[in-house]
């Protein structure tokens, strides 16, 4: 049906005069971006007196998906409720027509055609005939309880939460904000509304969050966790919060201002320091684990305890510890170190500092408290703080007035003594210039923590220290001297013990005279390190000289040797808890016997190295001795190898430092070592040290044994060398030759002497040995006469009785001659006396 057609007045009637606000005429038709509309979506349209549309807003065409020329003079109630609602329809807009305002909710169908349910609010309205008609406005009831939940929530979460929010609006000027944040700030809401961000914090403050507001308000991003200072007049001190700033948008995504929620974070921000400090000291003894007592050396123990603390804990610090400590034969088990008053000499072992004219290396008297500096020791007086806290054992801290430092940079120090075992090893300064927080109780229970783990190390390395240094006396002791004399050789030889980081081994050499100008050359190497290995080094050793004065073959040297290295251990008892375990004494050894008059040298060998040979002319080259086993494993003979070396040749004893370590392997260590000798000729002694400087490149990784040999033959004329028969005419004949020999080398002075003690020889060997009879004199630094025969029974000294015809020949020559004795041969015996040579006239 047509709507009805509306006639306009003829004439409009006239318009009160009204005065307005000159500031609302200002405004007029500048609305604020962002409306309650643009969350509702408000619908507007009119009902004539005869019930049909006659206006249809085009927000109506939007709401019901109809648009104007098709509602206008519709039926509202046929054309959007339903059927069965009609008869309700119609009776209620009697009702409205007749002058009845009506609120309430009706179905209906949208544009999409889906059934929904509006809030409609009808208002009777006159119309330019007289006659009354509808104005109604719809709005979807879902839209509208969802903004009411909204509007709910947003109220009951600003009012209640316990965060502080506030609303800033374009201008950065408080609109709304809630109780928590007007507490916060000791102030209430009113009396914050329309203040500005500089009414709110002092001006370096204010600026900063304004320019966060600026740039959330202009970028969209926002800003999290931005932290700023303040006072609040109702709590003492001064408070900090954290703000995080978002920017609210209307519907239409206009910018309406900013949002921010604040949260008091002092006690969080105490606490996170409290929490840093906790990490910050467990870092700090996490890395003094890790970094101190690296090595067993007193002072790189000491330095690595600055490395820790400076300057990561303090600015200045400085270790002093007792004399007594650094000698590495006190030993501390018997009591206190220092006087009881806490004095006693101390030297300062490690010092470090960041304050740049500060130095803690030579301090001067008045530094770190008064005291007396001798030969590089000083001790603190009795009443000083230092002497205190060494004294009692206990750290003593010096802030402020307490601080006896005059230097004007040093705020705070704390005096922490070296306690290890319940003695008291010195003590660690450690100081905090100004500008730095001073020592709290937290961190003087670190340094004491700091320091105990140092002492230990520190104590230790004293241990350590004092082992070494004893175990390298013995070892030393034991050793033979630098240049010992032999006949035929010149000597030089060199020992090397390792660096104060590692243990003493078992590493030695000998040089033994022998009769009838033989040389024992011996080089061994027992393995292990430490006391037990010194001790059982010269356990060896000694058992090699007295197997050397038995003069036996090399071969049974080491065999004999081999079986005194498996007793050794028979006499230890095992440990309580390791009642199964078998003490075991290895060692590596090279016997060599050289004869200056055959220049024949036999070696043999216990799992040891192999000597190297340098003959002149040629060169180097390791001598081809089987290796054999280690001494003390048995079970293997041992071989030897017979080698003649010509004048002026070079041999060359080692232990396995020279030429092995972690770093380089055996093969180049040997080569190097054939290279080096293979080298232009050099003095005995340079050669030693040449050979130490080019082949160790370890640094004392392992303790080092050389033994070189240079060969110097004997003059034709030094040896005189007879066979005479086996008969009485032998023993004039003997005599005849030998004070021959003499008058011919000018050495009438022994004639006597020589010719009884030949006679005396030959006689016996006539008499008690068998075969031929062989006369040899040597001169050399002494005079050698032997006498050799078949007769394998030794001669006997004994003490002939009064009664006796005989039995005093042996009594006459161990009486006139400076030594004598007698060795098996191959063949039978030699027994030989040696006279020292006359010195020459004038």
């Amino acid at each position: 049906m047509d709507p009805a057609p509306r006639t306009p007045p003829a004439t409009t009637p006239a318009t009160p005069s009204v005065a307005f606000d000159p500031e609302a005429i200002e405004n007029w038709g500048h609305g604020e971006p962002g409306s309650i509309y643009d969350y509702i979506r408000v619908a507007a349209f009119a009902i004539g007196p005869d019930g049909l549309i006659s206006q249809w807003s085009d927000r109506a065409a939007e709401f019901f998906g109809i648009p104007a020329e098709e509602a206008v003079g519709r039926d509202p109630i046929t054309s959007f409720a339903p059927r069965e609602l009609w008869r309700r329809g119609r009776e209620r807009m009697a009702e409205i027509l007749a002058g009845q305002e009506w609120v309430g909710t009706a179905p209906y169908r949208d544009r999409d055609g889906n059934e929904s349910i509006a809030e409609l609010y009808l208002m009777p309205a006159q119309g330019e005939d007289g006659r009354n008609g509808v104005v109604c406005m719809a709005v979807d009831l879902r839209k509208l309880r969802r903004i009411e939940t909204d509007l709910a929530a947003s109220e009951a979460v600003f009012g209640q939460a316990p965060i502080g929010f506030v609303l800033f609006d374009r201008d950065f000027t408080v609109q709304r904000v809630n109780d928590s944040f007007a507490e916060g700030l000791g102030a209430t809401p009113v009396d914050l509304h329309g203040l500005s961000v500089k009414d709110l914090l002092p001006r370096p403050e204010a600026e900063r969050l304004e320019q966060a507001l600026r740039t959330v308000m202009e970028s969209g991003e926002p800003v999290v966790d931005l932290r700023f200072n303040g006072a609040v007049p109702t709590r003492p001190g001064r408070r900090r919060w954290s703000i995080s700033l978002y920017r609210l948008l209307s519907a239409g995504n206009k910018p309406m201002g900013v949002a921010g929620q604040i949260v008091d974070v002092t006690g969080r921000q105490r606490a996170e320091r409290e929490a840093a400090s906790v990490r910050r000291s467990l870092a700090l003894l996490n890395e003094a684990g890790a970094h101190i007592g690296s090595t067993l050396d007193l002072e790189t123990t000491a330095r690595e305890l600055l490395d820790v603390t400076v300057p990561g804990f303090c600015d200045v610090a400085a270790v002093d510890l007792y004399q007594g400590v650094l000698a590495a034969d006190t030993d501390l088990a018997l009591g206190h170190l220092g006087r009881p008053d806490g004095g006693g000499e101390l030297r300062r072992v490690a010092s470090a500092s960041t304050v740049s004219h500060f130095s803690v290396l030579h301090p001067e008297p008045e530094h770190r408290g008064p005291r007396a500096e001798i030969n590089g020791t000083f001790g603190y007086p009795a009443g000083s703080a230092y002497a205190k806290a060494l004294r009692t054992g206990r750290s003593v801290t010096l802030n402020g007035p307490a601080n006896p430092d005059p230097d004007p940079m040093i705020a705070s120090t704390v005096i922490v003594p070296m306690v290890a075992r319940d003695i008291v090893l010195g003590l660690v300064q450690l100081s905090r210039a100004k500008g730095s927080e001073p020592f709290d109780p937290r961190d003087v229970a670190i340094a004491n923590e700091l320091v105990a783990r140092a002492a230990v190390c520190i104590d230790n390395a004293r241990l350590y220290r004092r082992e070494h240094e004893r175990a390298l006396i013995l070892q030393r002791s034991l050793l033979p001297p630098g240049s010992p004399a032999a006949s035929g050789l010149e000597i030089a030889c060199r020992y090397r013990p390792g660096s104060s980081g590692t243990e003493v081994g078992g590493d030695w050499f000998d040089v033994i005279q022998l009769p009838g100008n033989r040389t024992a050359l011996v080089i061994g190497d027992v393995m292990g390190r430490g006391l037990r290995a010194a001790v059982a080094m010269g356990q060896l050793r000694t058992a090699v000289r007295t197997l050397a004065m038995l003069d036996l073959d090399p071969a049974e040297v080491l065999t004999a040797l081999d079986e005194i290295a498996r007793g050794l251990g028979d006499g230890n008892e095992p440990e309580p808890d390791d009642s199964d375990r078998v003490e075991l004494y290895l060692a590596t050894c090279v016997y060599a016997v050289y004869d200056a008059v055959t220049r024949r040298c036999t070696f043999a060998n216990a799992g040891h190295l192999p000597p190297v040979l340098r003959v002149p002319g040629e060169e180097a080259l390791m001598l081809d001795v089987p290796p054999g086993l280690p001494l003390g494993v048995g079970g293997e003979p041992f071989e030897e190898v017979t080698v003649e070396l010509p004048d002026g040749a070079l041999l060359g004893l080692y232990t396995d430092g020279l030429v092995e370590s972690r770093k380089h392997q055996l093969e180049e260590g040997l080569s190097a070592l054939r290279d080096t000798l293979s080298g232009p000729p050099r003095e005995l002694e340079n050669l030693c040290d040449h050979l130490l400087t080019a082949l160790d490149p370890h640094h004392g990784e392992d303790d080092i044994a050389l033994l070189m040999a240079r060969v110097h033959a004997m003059p034709d004329d030094a040896v005189g060398d007879w066979t005479l028969p086996s008969e009485p005419t032998s023993v004039a004949r003997a005599r005849e030759l030998a004070c021959a020999w003499l008058l011919a080398r000018g050495l009438d002075d022994l004639i006597d002497t020589v010719e009884l003690l030949v006679s005396e020889l030959a006689t016996n060997a006539l008499r008690h040995g068998r075969g031929d009879i062989r006369l040899r004199l040597l001169r050399d630094r002494t005079l050698v006469c032997e006498v050799w025969d078949n007769g394998y029974a030794q001669p006997r000294q004994r003490r002939a009785r009064d009664t006796d015809e005989g039995g005093r020949g042996l009594q006459l020559v161990s009486l006139l001659a400076d030594r004598w004795g007698s060795r098996r041969t191959p063949m039978g015996k030699t027994v030989w006396f040696e006279l020292s040579l006359p010195t020459p006239r004038g």
